[in-house]
Order: structure tokens, then sequence, then C-alpha cells
């Protein structure tokens, strides 16, 4: 099917202004990157090499090519979604280690059908080992290794770490459902809008790891309101499908604005939170100061004066 392109200067584009943060400057709209590059597609070409040489060969030298086929397949798919494990799991500041480490076994499995083809060769175990060998070696320095660890913030206790990364994860899956939803739609317009409403949701997300104690204040955002809205996008994708409605589709708009809202404003109720409780902090100290027989000055707005602390 076709798919139409347009923008906010288009016949049919969104006038609609971008939204503006908290100082009157515009928001800008995260798109995000396929972490997926040319390395791991040609992963997925070089196996078909042996898949067509099998053809050539005796029914037991069909059965070999094959198996290397299948190995070297495998390996790509374990590299592609290892690649993209990690890249969710550096896009975080709470995170857990990914349960499987996918680009590991994607080397062994890489290993193994370069081995197998080394020693069909004609080349004997030694040539077999050695492109064994060198082919998981070189897989794990072209790719790299799996994180093995789980990433949190220090003073942060290991449960409320779990329970951040658990609501992030979840959040993240509504997100994926309500893209893939959008997708079927075909329409620029609806891509574009469902990219900015993402943008402002994982502003949120990011605040809330940045402080796992933000979760209980944020969690209604990341786990009821997303649902509702995830169950809104696919049924607005099913209708939108059958039907291409522009009352239907100004309609979700509205809906994904005062979503947007709400999430905005939440926010940057947690981003003040933390500034007050940061000039509390620092009025706490000050007094501490004084009390200690030591005046702090205001810093002087003029360049080259410095704080002075006096006794």
């Amino acid at each position: 099917m076709a798919r139409r392109f347009g923008g906010a200067h288009s016949p049919d584009g969104d006038p609609r202004p971008g939204k503006t943060g908290s100082q009157g400057t515009a928001l800008p709209v995260n798109r995000r990157v396929n972490p997926v590059g040319a390395r791991v597609h040609l992963l997925f070409a070089l196996p078909f090499l042996f898949a067509i040489r099998a053809f050539f060969r005796d029914p037991a030298g069909m059965a070999v090519n094959l198996g290397i086929f299948a190995l070297l397949i495998l390996a790509a798919w374990l590299t592609r979604e290892g690649v993209l494990a990690q890249a969710a799991y550096d896009a975080r500041r709470v995170a857990r280690r990914p349960a499987i480490p996918r680009k590991l076994f994607g080397a062994v499995a890489m290993g193994l059908g370069l081995g197998v083809a080394g020693f069909m060769g004609s080349g004997g175990p030694a040539a077999g080992m050695i492109f064994a060998v060198l082919g998981a070696g070189l897989h794990l320095a072209a790719f790299g290794p799996d994180p093995m660890r789980d990433k949190g913030m220090d003073g942060i206790d290991a449960f409320q770490t779990e329970r951040v990364a658990r609501a992030v994860e979840q959040a993240e899956a509504h997100l994926k459902a309500m893209n893939d939803a959008a997708q079927r739609c075909r329409d620029r317009q609806v891509d574009d809008r469902m990219r900015e409403f993402q943008t402002h949701v994982r502003q949120l997300l990011r605040t809330v790891e940045n402080d796992p104690r933000r979760l209980a204040a944020a969690r209604r955002y990341m786990g009821v309101y997303l649902l509702g809205a995830r169950d809104a996008t696919v049924k607005f994708a099913d209708l939108y499908e059958r039907r291409r409605d522009e009352a239907t589709r100004r309609d979700y708009f509205a809906l994904l604005d005062d979503l947007q809202q709400n999430f905005a404003l939440r926010t940057e109720t947690l981003q003040e939170s933390d500034r007050m409780a940061l000039d509390i902090e620092m009025d706490v100290l000050r007094e501490r100061l004084e009390r200690e027989g030591l005046r702090v000055e205001a810093p002087a707005t003029q360049d080259g004066d410095e704080t002075t602390t006096r006794v």
C-alpha cells in the first residue's frame, strides 16, 4: 500500500504549533535511531552463499552446507537481538542486564558455523579450529560483549531499582505497542504525532529513572494512563485502517494532546520538587554554617567576583 508523506507546510499538513516547555522554547521531537546497522544486515546476507552452494553438492554436502547456513543465520539473529537489547539498556539510567547474553551466543554460533565450514573445506580439524576461533573472536570484537551487570544509581537500594526497572520496561512495552499500531495507519501525521507524544512520555520515564523515589508519584501515568493510551491507539488504528475518517483522526489527536499535557505537567512538577528540595538543603546548610560561626555570602553577579566564606 502506498504511504502518504506530508508535513506542516503540505496542503493537508498539520498547522498545529509545536509544544513548548516552561521557558517558552519548543521541545524537540526525538527521532529514535535504529541501532541495527549495516554490519548486522551483512550477517544475514553472507549465510546465503552456503545455501546456494548446497544445491550443487551431493546429499551429504547439501546437509552440511544447509547446517552451516542455519548456524550463521542463528548467529545473525542473536546478534541483532543483542544489539537491540544493549541499545535499550544504554538508553536508560536504571536497567536490568539482558536475561540472555545474545551477542555472546551469536559469537558462539558464528564460530561453530565457520568452524564446520573450515573443517569440511578439506582443511581438516586444524583449519576448523582456526576458523572457529577467528570467527568468534572477530564477532566479539565487532559487536562487543553483552551488558553483564544491572545498572542503577548509588544510594538507591536494589528493591527500588528493581521496581523502577520493571515499571519502565512495562511503559516501554506500551509505547512500542502504540508505535506498532500507529505504523499500521500509514499516515505521516499520525507517525509524527506519535513521536511527539512518546518524546514527552520518555521525558517522564527518564525523570523517574534519575531518582527512583519518584516512582510513587508517576506510577499512575506510567501504568494506567499509558495502558489506556495504548488501547485507544489500537482501536483508532483498527478503525482508521478500514475508514480513513478525518474526524476520527482529529478526535484521536485531541486525546493525545490532553494526555501529553498531563505527562508534561507531571514531569515539570517532579522537576520543580527537586529544585525546591535543593533550595531547602542549601538553606539548611547555610543555617548550620552560621551556627558554627561561619558566614556564607551570596555569590556576586559581576564577572570576576567569587563567593567568599568568612569566619
